[in-house]
C-alpha cells in the first residue's frame, strides 16, 4: 500500500508539472485544458482552480452512471489543481519556438508516464477517465467513440470560450495513448484490487 500511495501522489504531482510545461509552450494544450482556459477567460480564477472545479463537476456526473470513486479519483480531482498553479507561477514561458516545442514534447511524454503511474497505482481512475468508462458501460458504445466524443465536445466548448486549441492539442491527442500504453505495464502495481 505504501508503494501504491507514493506512486499515486508522485504521478499526480508529475502530471501537474507536465501539464504546466504544455501550457507554457503556448502551442495548444491538452483537450480538457482548452475548456479550462476558456473558463479562465470567461470567469477569471486560475487554471489550477478550474482544474479542481471541473474535476469535482465531472465526479458529480458519475452519480447517475453509478461509478464508485477511489482515493485516487478524489486525489486526482484535487492534487493536480493544487500543484499546477505554483508550478505555473515558477515556470517561465520560453520565447524561442525551439524551446516551446521542447516544452511541448517533454510535457507530453512526461504526462504519459505520470498518467501510467497514477493509473498503475490502482487506487481509482481520474474523474475524466471514470466518466468515459461509465458512459461506455451505460451506453454500450465503444471506448473509442465515447472518448472521442467527450474530447471533441470539451475542446469545442473550450475553443469557443477562447481556450488555446493548436497543434499541441492535436499532437497530445494523437500520442498520449501510445505513451501511456508503453509505460502502464511497467508501472502497474501487481496484486490486490483498487481501493474504493
Amino acid at each position: 500500500m505504501g508503494r501504491r500511495l507514493t506512486q499515486l501522489y508522485a504521478g499526480l504531482i508529475v502530471f501537474a508539472a507536465s501539464e504546466a510545461l504544455i501550457l507554457e509552450a503556448g502551442l495548444g494544450v491538452m483537450p480538457w485544458d482548452v475548456l479550462q482556459q476558456g473558463l479562465v477567460n470567461l470567469f477569471g480564477l486560475t487554471m489550477g482552480t478550474w482544474s479542481i472545479i471541473v474535476g469535482i463537476l465531472v465526479l458529480l456526473a458519475w452519480i447517475p452512471l453509478r461509478q464508485r470513486p477511489g482515493i485516487g479519483t478524489v486525489s486526482n480531482a484535487i492534487v493536480i489543481g493544487l500543484v499546477l498553479d505554483p508550478i505555473l507561477r515558477a515556470l517561465d514561458a520560453p520565447e524561442s519556438l525551439g524551446w516551446r516545442a521542447a516544452y511541448l514534447v517533454v510535457g507530453i511524454v512526461v504526462n504519459g508516464i505520470a498518467t501510467a503511474a497514477y493509473i498503475g497505482a490502482r487506487l481509482g481512475p481520474g474523474p475524466r477517465d471514470g466518466l468515459m468508462t461509465g458512459l461506455v458501460r451505460s451506453t454500450g458504445r465503444s471506448v473509442r467513440l465515447v472518448r472521442t466524443a467527450l474530447e471533441v465536445v470539451v475542446v469545442a466548448i473550450g475553443w469557443l470560450l477562447g481556450g488555446n486549441l493548436g497543434l499541441g492539442t492535436v499532437l497530445f491527442a494523437l500520442s498520449i495513448g501510445h505513451v501511456v500504453h508503453i509505460f502502464l505495464p511497467r508501472l502497474t502495481v501487481p496484486g490486490g484490487s483498487a481501493i474504493h
